[in-house]
């Protein structure tokens, strides 16, 4: 494989990335926290799942990859990827200008552990330099060289959700089981469905990029303001997107507090408001491609909350040839794979001297 040159910002593939249909691509940010929404809240689904099977769009990862990947683990665990893109078509076009293709910003990796009484999320920096393997193009057909220290978020570049995971599976010898995607619009909507996410500040936010002002303090956090705050990364912490990963991280617990609170399964009514926005919202892998079997995957879920769920940044350090990009230490993220993979809790040990999790951003947001 040739090394990328790793300045480059952007890697094209055989052929243009297709504009995704209904503005559905975003940003991990987004995706993840709509994602933990709807997997919170799913199992009440049911209700209307024939209504609302055609709102999902779905990927065939099996037949994609082939035979060629890790060993499904046989522990009763499962490892979902969580993914997104900074396509500005559609719908999205009011953050952006659609430049044409697509890229992943970030990804997290969801571990739900034997028993669903506990889950991991690992999140993968976008500008993490990794050895993406060969893929084929999801628009083209055709074969994409692999490429050593090229940037994670390409992958889905040149070859779409298949070749996402596949990098994934390639990183951590992980097999994922599922593949979950959502969209700006729809992240703003399930939020104000669910009558906004209460957060606390503990000092001013205030970025022009992400169009969000806060004052320290407790907020109710609209749709809007919400896809402002995963958003925000100039104004908090070194202005990485190191910093950004945390806010990510403590919006996603807010998430899952407010989804709990608010008792989903006692209101058949409010379910099906947030069913019907959540499934135009979501792309999945095709074992989650129907509303009853998105359904039975989160009712697994229901009992998780945010006291179950430990979040980490992949290990890492800046790149001493780019301060913009970011090198997985590699013993350290051996150690969290490794934790996945025997379905244990990943120790402190191994990302105590990650860049991920140092800076002021994770003090911003209780």
């Amino acid at each position: 494989m040739s090394e990328q040159n790793r300045g480059t910002g952007r890697i094209r593939g055989t052929g243009r990335r297709r504009k995704p249909s209904r503005g559905r691509r975003l940003r991990t940010a987004a995706l993840v926290t709509a994602a933990t929404a709807v997997l919170a809240g799913g199992a009440g689904l049911g209700y209307a799942y024939v209504a609302l099977d055609g709102n999902i769009e779905a990927v065939d990862i099996d037949a994609a990859l082939g035979a060629d990947r890790p060993d499904d683990a046989d522990n009763g665990s499962e490892d979902v990827l969580v993914l997104g893109s900074d396509s500005r078509s559609g719908a999205n076009s009011a953050y952006g200008t659609d430049e044409g293709s697509a890229r992943a910003d970030t990804a997290m990796v969801v571990h739900i552990g034997e028993g669903h009484t506990s889950a991991q999320v690992v999140s993968i920096p976008r500008d993490t330099l990794v050895d993406r393997p060969s893929c084929t193009s999801d628009t083209t057909g055709e074969e994409v060289a692999g490429r050593r220290l090229a940037m994670f978020n390409t992958a889905y570049e040149v070859g779409g959700p298949a070749c996402a995971v596949k990098t994934v599976e390639a990183m951590s010898g992980i097999r994922m089981d599922h593949y979950v995607e959502v969209d700006f619009t729809g992240f703003e909507e399930i939020v104000d469905e669910l009558g906004g996410v209460e957060i606390t500040t503990t000092r001013t936010i205030d970025d022009a990029g992400s169009r969000l002002h806060l004052e320290p303090g407790t907020h109710t956090l609209t749709g809007e303001q919400s896809l402002g705050l995963v958003r925000t990364r100039k104004s908090v912490g070194d202005g990485s997107d190191l910093g950004r990963i945390q806010l990510q991280q403590a919006f996603v617990r807010a998430l899952m507090e407010r989804t709990k609170s608010i008792g989903l399964f006692s209101g058949p009514k409010t379910l099906l408001s947030l069913a019907g926005t959540a499934t135009k919202a979501v792309t999945t892998d095709s074992g989650l491609g129907s509303v009853k079997k998105l359904a039975g995957f989160a009712k697994g879920l229901s009992g998780l909350g945010a006291e179950d769920v430990e979040m980490i940044t992949l290990p890492v350090e800046y790149d001493p040839a780019d301060p913009n990009r970011v090198l997985p230490q590699e013993k350290a993220t051996a150690r969290v794979w490794a934790a996945l993979a025997h379905d244990e809790p990943v120790p402190a040990s191994a990302t105590a001297r990650s860049a991920g999790d140092k800076g002021e951003a994770a003090e911003v947001v209780r």
